[in-house]
């Protein structure tokens, strides 16, 4: 079961009790949930291992793994965007949100349905959502991404996508976009268990790898590429509306 040595947040224990549900009461297996074409039952069985590796260990890596159309088609999207369209990525948000070169020096453009290649993106990313929120109940609300350029020597050091009981972001996903990348390219992401861990992780951002990992548990970090790096980092959140105020905003 879960590996963390330090107490879990109250998402990730909500994960964890409803998937000990599951474990003694059995469900059909992904391939025969939805069966009405092929990238139906590929992405479903996709789905379903990213849902069991959570509920071991809080993360999942899946090298190479994204549909091979849809990576192609967000590399393509993402290599004929102008220089103009991505900003420089900050921390925090709304009147929270600074730039520092210190924390991360990567570009970044919102993904926000407008292109073809962004819309199926969303898409696919909604399936995974709905298939988590069935699975696993964690009641994933919506869902924010970006495509992130790191060009040589960039970097986005240590740190976390949320902090303990804000319970805003819930899960983090990533998917790299990176053909023919080479061990000595570096560029890596390194996912620590937590606080204490000085060795984590390190995936390699292979073209259509998909990660995933609660967001509030796992410190994590983006190591300096020998060569321009492309990935898409997106975060499913939970609604927190009170008093008329939504959250997260639509």
């Amino acid at each position: 079961m879960w590996t963390h040595r330090h107490a879990l947040g109250p998402v990730a224990r909500r994960a964890v009790a409803a998937l000990t549900f599951i474990g003694k009461h059995p469900v059909s297996t992904a391939k025969s949930i939805l069966s009405l074409d092929d990238s139906h039952t590929l992405d479903d069985t996709l789905f379903a291992r990213i849902a069991r590796e959570i509920e071991e260990r809080g993360y999942s890596i899946c090298p190479t793994a994204l549909p091979e159309p849809l990576a192609r088609a967000l590399y393509q999207h993402g290599q004929s965007m102008k220089k103009q369209e991505f900003t420089s990525a900050g921390i925090g948000r709304g009147e929270d949100f600074v730039k520092s070169d210190f924390v991360r020096t990567d570009q970044i453009c919102w993904i926000t349905g407008e292109s073809t290649a962004g819309a199926s993106w969303l898409d696919w990313a909604g399936g995974l959502q709905r298939f988590l929120n069935r699975r696993l109940f964690l009641g994933l609300f919506s869902f924010e991404s970006h495509f992130a350029h790191y060009a040589p020597g960039t970097y986005y050091k240590r740190h976390y996508d949320a902090f303990r009981g804000e319970a805003n972001r819930v899960l983090s996903l990533v998917v790299y976009l990176n053909p023919g990348w080479q061990p000595d390219d570096g560029g890596e992401l390194v996912l620590y268990r937590d606080d204490r861990d000085d060795h984590g992780t390190r995936v390699v951002p292979l073209m259509g790898t998909v990660v995933a990992f609660l967001s509030e548990e796992f410190p994590h970090e983006v190591l300096p590429a020998q060569r321009d790096r492309y990935s898409i980092a997106g975060w499913f959140r939970v609604n927190t509306s009170v008093n008329n105020r939504l959250d997260p905003p639509r």
